[in-house]
């Protein structure tokens, strides 16, 4: 059955992209293929193969083009950037009508790779797989993995290590930098088609830029605080790497924090932690500013006062759904005054003693079952502040709801994340052609909120040695 193609994106006028084919590589292999995800969109198990996925033929309906976009990276402006090392396939139209791009990343050179080589490494394929997926089994918006393929090439990056291209699947890859390539340009009217664009295909109900802006930005408020509920630092907060449809997108140098503190960087490239943990809310702002600033020759100056009131509405959005988030994790339902105390409480004591973060919550989990809170206590070398915290807490969710707030906070508290080092070790055997241990990662990381015996190991923090402290991005 052929895969149902719409690629409207491609219908945009020139300077919205280049056409370009991927890079043939010597010899596909199949690593993964993400058969649910296949079938959400409408697509057969033979209808894609390894060659296709790879970039050396082109599926029928297929329009591949390299997308164009500028963007802040790390607070400066670099105008010319796009998809240096991903390729847009086309857009596909799955059963329901939903639309999905379908996109090859690592799949070779393009007019945008200025020096690189277009190409991905096994190590950075197989984290955007495990870590996409984790996060969309967390119920966090996200792009998705559908599959990995290794080349049969090598890639020099510090060492050489195998080639791997990733087929990702995203609403659309357009990004807070793709306004921004057009507004350096001055093209007002490229400006105003893809705003027509992006309202039409995301946001069918905004009224015009201002309208879009605000429902991007309630997309974002919501974005972060849910990545916060489950540690999640994304690492390269840049304007290219902001969805416009509200998705997580580009895990390079991310991470799940194992011990909380609110400064936590693990980016070898924020040398500043300009995007630590507690930073994303405040840089999601700042990006967010950016993409306004682009809307501003749309709407004139009459405009920029429904601008501003649309920003300004972020803090309150992100503060309402961090309370909903953190709410769910300690089952604090029907919301009362003092509840952000509460919650402000506990984080302070977390990062004053670099509790470990996951496991916390999953114990808070469990002792209000059991009225045991002896395994959350034993995270704390010096437990008398958890002690008065938690004697308040019982106070606020010792009532008749017992069972409806075990259900909230069991849904909310994942007992299983990617660890760091559980990549490490993932990325490591698929360097040496081992790929066991990745395929069970994702089968632990799909059920998170499920406590499987057998999977045990997997909630475990790491130990001493197994401790990372640095992530690096894939180019």
């Amino acid at each position: 059955m052929p895969i149902h193609f719409d690629n409207s994106f491609a219908k945009l006028p020139p300077q919205f992209f280049s056409p370009q084919l991927p890079t043939k590589v010597a010899a596909p292999s199949m690593i993964k293929f993400n058969a649910s995800l296949a079938t959400e969109m409408g697509i057969g198990s033979d209808d894609l193969t390894a060659n296709m996925l790879a970039g050396n033929n082109i599926p029928d309906g297929a329009t591949p083009i390299a997308t164009a976009y500028s963007g802040h990276q790390f607070g400066g402006f670099s105008p010319h950037l796009g998809d240096g090392r991903a390729i847009l396939l086309g857009e596909v139209i799955s059963p329901n009508g939903s639309r999905h791009d379908l996109q090859l990343k690592g799949s070779g050179k393009t007019m945008f790779s200025r020096n690189g080589d277009g190409r991905a490494n096994i190590g950075a394929v197989i984290r955007e797989y495990v870590v996409s997926e984790a996060m969309h089994a967390l119920n966090i918006p996200t792009t998705r993995a559908l599959a990995a393929v290794t080349t049969g090439d090598m890639v020099q990056r510090e060492t050489a290590t195998p080639g791997a291209v990733l087929a990702r699947v995203a609403s659309s890859h357009i990004r807070v930098g793709t306004f921004q390539f057009h507004y350096a340009r001055r093209d007002k009217a490229a400006l105003q088609t893809l705003t027509d664009y992006v309202v039409k295909r995301h946001y069918p109900d905004a009224d015009g830029p201002i309208g879009m802006l605000a429902q991007v930005i309630d997309s974002q408020a919501n974005l972060v605080a849910k990545w916060m509920g489950v540690g999640f630092i994304h690492g390269v907060m840049n304007t290219d790497n902001m969805s416009i449809a509200g998705e997580t997108i580009d895990y390079g140098p991310c991470a799940f924090m194992d011990n909380y503190h609110p400064e936590t960087v693990f980016s070898s490239i924020d040398r500043h932690g300009r995007y630590a943990f507690a930073n994303q809310p405040k840089i999601a702002l700042w990006n967010l500013s950016q993409l306004a600033q682009t809307l501003v020759p749309l709407v004139g100056e009459a405009g920029i006062p429904m601008i501003e009131t649309a920003l300004n509405r972020f803090d309150d959005l992100f503060a309402a759904e961090f309370a909903t988030v953190f709410g769910q994790k300690l089952g604090l339902l029907a919301p009362k005054p003092a509840d952000a105390a509460l919650v402000e409480d506990i984080l302070n004591v977390m990062a004053d003693s670099g509790v470990d973060f996951t496991l916390l919550f999953t114990h808070l989990t469990t002792s209000l079952q059991t009225g045991d809170a002896s395994a959350a206590r034993a995270l704390f070398d010096d437990p008398r502040d958890f002690d008065v915290w938690l004697e308040a807490w019982r106070l606020r969710v010792d009532d008749w709801q017992k069972d409806t707030r075990i259900a909230a906070m069991a849904l909310a508290n994942p007992v299983y994340i990617p660890r760091n080092h559980r990549l490490e070790t993932v990325i490591n055997a698929a360097n040496s052609g081992d790929y066991a241990p990745f395929k069970e990662l994702i089968q632990v990381l799909a059920k998170p909120f499920d406590h499987r015996p057998e999977f045990d190991a997997y909630a475990l923090p790491p130990k001493p040695e197994q401790v990372i402290h640095a992530t690096f991005c894939g180019t």
